[in-house]
């Protein structure tokens, strides 16, 4: 890559990203990892490396310091999957039977509409009014929407529900 990286922009950005590169940062300064994403507005690199086990390592290489990008290496799809799940919150690992995702499903469902919340199912989810979705196993954590009020509301909701696993008996409404 030649230099003015900042100068390059997000099109031609995107096509080092999910891949192992190499960045000339600074006097003498070289970093490698695989980069995960480009601050649009700094031009700033986020680089991850994995370590042994589940472990990553994040580093950020200030997009002003950058004199060249060179990529290394493409990813393969257990790289880009590993790279794509870095960030997220870890979910619920543990698998249950089909019958207790049923009963947890029917569960949150009665107690909604105990609530009077109209929720109907779709598949193996619960809709909500039509704009939030739980999915299984049917937690607080679980819950998906773009409306943050009715997110909040429906969590805390599923929250107190009597008799779940993720309830709290002892957490103040």
């Amino acid at each position: 890559m030649q230099c003015g990286w900042p100068l390059l922009g997000p099109l031609q950005w995107i096509r080092y990203v999910n891949k192992l590169v190499k960045v000339k940062a600074g006097k003498d300064e070289e970093h490698r990892g695989w980069l995960l994403t480009v601050d649009p507005v700094s031009a700033s690199l986020v680089l991850v490396n994995f370590g042994e086990g589940e472990g990553a390592s994040v580093q950020v290489v200030m997009g002003h310091a950058v004199e060249e990008v060179e990529v290394l290496q493409e990813a393969n799809e257990e790289i880009t999957d590993r790279l794509q799940a870095s960030f997220l919150p870890p979910r619920n690992r543990t698998r249950l039977d089909p019958e207790e995702l049923r009963r947890r499903r029917g569960g949150v469902r009665r107690w909604l509409e105990k609530n009077r919340v109209p929720v109907e199912e779709e598949g193996g989810e619960l809709r909500v009014a039509g704009v939030l979705t739980i999915e299984a196993p049917y937690g607080p954590d679980d819950c998906r929407s773009s409306n943050q009020i009715i997110l909040d509301r429906i969590q805390k909701l599923i929250h107190i529900q009597p008799d779940h696993p993720d309830s709290d008996p002892d957490r103040p409404c």
